[in-house]
């Protein structure tokens, strides 16, 4: 059997298995999360041992980045979950008395989930969290350029789930593609920006609806008053944390150049404090995803003027922490998304033209800003658009449950984590339940008085 076959079977089977309505039940998609949570923990030694293969991840890494958020996520949606599907009550205007009204959360049906290789593992599982808690079948498309993670969900997916409900398809772009030719009821993708669009192209062809995590040059601005230790030190763990192999890493600074070069030699001693001074020698350091993105990265190297790193290991496809000072928005490393272990300094001395100049320019998934002065950190918020960010760090606001992950514009469209993942997934069914011991009259044509009270209650 080809694979289109297996594919069109797959897709096929999961249907009928959603039509058949087990999971419906809440006692169903409680039993499957905990199935899911089992899955990890089970595998947990050789989760580790594919993402050290595929990315050098260390075990630190790996449990903060990965299996730990995943952990956390499944907790949080357990505990909320009965809530989350219990019907809302919705209020109604006086035109309705004698009604009672909700939002039932209905599942899509189908969903297909097609993760990026940067995450392997948590952007892979994560999605699959919210569309079990929603009560969907899911296929996932993991992908290729991680291969031992990628072959791991397949396996652990397989021992553990009915392929009817939750299924692994593995391959390349043409697979991909077999895939975005099927039939699904939603559409949850993470990975380039340009990459999404094909999504969605593809997604309008049945009016399928999307979720697209994509990603764009999220700015890091670092004013005059913000405290230069701190911001040195959360920048080096958001920019370098997966080797900046992370979709809200912090792309390029703005600095003001009264701080400039105390906050240089900051990020100098904090990465050395993180990764040693020699990080090319670190064996916890990780590495550039594959020959190609390495290729892609090196050049950037040259680009201004190098002040801290630019080392690399070609055989190891390792890149060293670097910072470029004396960039322009001319030059090739701030045409695109880095995404990788470089971050480019632009200097600035009114905040107010940072702003400007941002909001020219697409919208980023992310933004950080470092300051004291809540009217500058306010400016900031109501003035540029973005995903979501922080206010005096860096990523942190991607491990709150409680807040919605998602991006804007060309950085993405929908949001997910905790609850927003389970809305996403679900569909907002509004009923309205009619009382039949009385009927209001003005709602009917034909008399004088009707259309009287009509245009009194509704001017």
């Amino acid at each position: 059997m080809s694979t289109i076959e297996q594919i069109v079977n797959l897709v096929r089977n999961q249907r009928e298995f959603f039509n058949s309505g087990k999971t419906l039940h809440y006692s169903y998609r409680k039993h499957q999360l905990k199935l899911l949570k089992n899955m990890l923990k089970a595998y947990e030694k050789e989760i580790h041992q594919a993402l050290y293969s595929d990315l050098n991840k260390s075990a630190y890494e790996t449990h903060t980045t990965e299996l730990g958020f995943l952990y956390s996520e499944i907790d949080f949606t357990l505990k909320h979950l009965k809530k989350w599907m219990d019907p809302e009550k919705a209020d109604a205007p006086i035109t309705h008395k004698g009604t009672r009204n909700y939002i039932y959360k209905e599942p899509y049906g189908v969903i297909l989930t097609i993760a990026p290789w940067n995450y392997p593992l948590h952007l892979a599982i994560a999605p699959l969290i919210g569309a079990i808690a929603a009560g969907n079948t899911a296929v996932l498309k993991p992908s290729e350029f991680t291969q031992s993670t990628s072959s791991l969900v397949a396996e652990m997916i397989k021992e553990t789930f009915d392929p009817s409900f939750i299924a692994v398809v593995e391959g390349a772009k043409e697979v991909t593609k077999q895939l975005l030719e099927q039939r699904f009821d939603y559409i949850f993708f993470t990975g380039s920006t340009a990459v999404g669009k094909i999504v969605m192209q593809h997604a309008s062809k049945n009016l399928t609806p999307v979720t697209l995590e994509l990603g764009g040059k999220s700015p890091a601005i670092i004013d005059k008053d913000a405290n230069i230790d701190l911001a040195a030190k959360r920048l080096v763990w958001g920019k370098f944390t997966n080797a900046g192999q992370t979709c809200v890493a912090p792309d390029y600074l703005y600095v003001h150049s009264k701080i400039k070069s105390k906050l240089v030699k900051a990020i100098k001693k904090y990465i050395t404090e993180m990764y040693s001074k020699w990080p090319l020698e670190n064996d916890d350091y990780i590495r550039i995803v594959n020959k190609n993105h390495f290729n892609r990265l090196r050049p950037f190297l040259s680009n201004g003027k190098l002040v801290i790193g630019g080392g690399f290991n070609e055989e190891d496809l390792k890149i060293e922490p670097t910072i470029l000072d004396e960039i322009t928005w001319n030059d090739p490393v701030m045409q695109d998304e880095i995404f990788g272990p470089i971050l480019p300094l632009v200097t600035f001395t009114d905040l107010q033209h940072v702003i400007t100049e941002l909001k020219g320019r697409e919208k980023p998934l992310a933004l950080y800003y470092f300051g004291e002065k809540e009217k500058s950190q306010q400016n900031v918020l109501e003035n540029v658009a973005f995903g979501g960010g922080c206010i005096n760090d860096t990523l942190y606001h991607l491990a709150n449950p409680h807040l919605p992950f998602g991006g804007v514009g060309n950085s993405g469209m929908g949001a997910y984590h905790g609850k927003y993942s389970f809305n996403t997934f679900s569909h907002q069914k509004s009923i309205l339940r009619q009382t039949t011991k009385f009927d209001l009259p003005f709602r009917y044509p034909g008399s004088k008085l009707s259309f009287a009270i009509v245009k009194k209650i509704m001017k």
